[in-house]
């Protein structure tokens, strides 16, 4: 099969390359997955996952990517709740190869059912960012409805949908990012938009929850707008700031099938709409890890046309 792989952890992005590798074995509790669409984190490649297995040990050539969507073409021993041909979308283990590939082996419980009339592309789309954005809201934050909470990146792949999540549950949005990504933001439900370069933090003021995806020096100062009692959640890396009198909470998102198809409903609803930017073929999946411009949303890598 074909697939996107790694060998050189100095090499980067530039060290990927589409490759031939043997069709993946399911083991217990697997099912393969034909992959039609898939998608990835920019940064995959200095995580320790992407280069060794649960062990230590080196799993190289590997394939990155780590949300999918497809069908099922080959079950494991044991496994159940799955059945071949199903459409399903879902996430990859962190330590082993990817969904950039025409094939795949997961675990059946990171996989949810797609219902019909979801096409692979868009929920693709959703696993990882879908789920990011309501552990960190709801799980981790426990935002309730009338509290105001700060949204940074609100116009890519996990603030978009965090947007949608919190202006649903009646929460006072308030996003960030830059100019052109204004109009993006109040479209999904910002009730303010704020933009970062040529405005700054500093008129924000206090909001019962932020929601940082950035990192760097816009989550440390993030942490003194937190009012007290309120919370800052981050999946960008870990908080060294804590707020004066509330909490900070880093994360790694988990896979959940159950929180997964509540999530592909909402869609199906017309409740929520992830953004997908640049789709492209696998063959171009390593300059997708570099594009040339950035775009709104999320960049999808189309293995297999519908």
């Amino acid at each position: 099969m074909r697939a996107i792989t790694v060998q050189d952890r100095e090499a980067g992005v530039s060290g990927l390359t589409l490759s031939e590798l043997p069709h993946p074995h399911a083991a217990e509790n697997d099912v393969i997955v034909e992959v039609h669409a898939a998608g990835f984190i920019p940064n995959e490649l200095e995580w320790p996952g992407t280069w060794t297995d649960r062990a230590g040990r080196d799993r190289t050539p590997s394939v990155p990517g780590h949300e999918l969507s497809g069908v099922v073409t080959e079950l494991g021993y044991g496994t159940t709740g799955l059945t071949v041909g199903q459409r399903v979308f879902g996430v990859t283990d962190w330590t082993r190869n990817g969904s950039l590939a025409q094939y795949t082996a997961v675990e059946a419980r990171n996989l949810a059912p797609l219902p019909a009339g979801i096409d692979h592309v868009t929920a693709a789309a959703l696993p990882i960012s879908g789920l990011t954005a309501w552990q960190a809201l709801f799980d981790h934050a426990h935002l309730t409805v009338g509290q105001s909470v700060l949204i940074h990146g609100a116009a890519g792949g996990v603030g978009s949908i965090a947007v949608q999540l919190a202006h649903e549950a009646g929460a006072r949005v308030i996003g960030t990012g830059r100019a052109a990504d204004r109009d993006t933001a109040l479209g999904l439900g910002a009730d303010v938009f704020v933009d970062l370069p040529a405005e700054g933090l500093d008129g924000i003021g206090e909001v019962d929850v932020v929601f940082d995806v950035l990192g760097g020096d816009i989550l440390a100062r993030s942490t003194q707008l937190v009012r007290p009692g309120g919370t800052l959640v981050t999946a960008a890396e870990p908080v060294t700031v804590q707020p004066r009198d509330g909490r900070a909470v880093f994360f790694v998102v988990e896979p959940d099938r159950v929180r997964l198809a509540d999530l592909a409903q909402r869609l199906r609803d017309g409740r929520l709409k992830p953004i997908v930017g640049d789709v492209r073929p696998l063959g171009e999946a390593a300059a997708a890890f570099t594009p040339e411009k950035r775009t709104p949303g999320k960049t999808i890598i189309r293995v297999v046309e519908d």
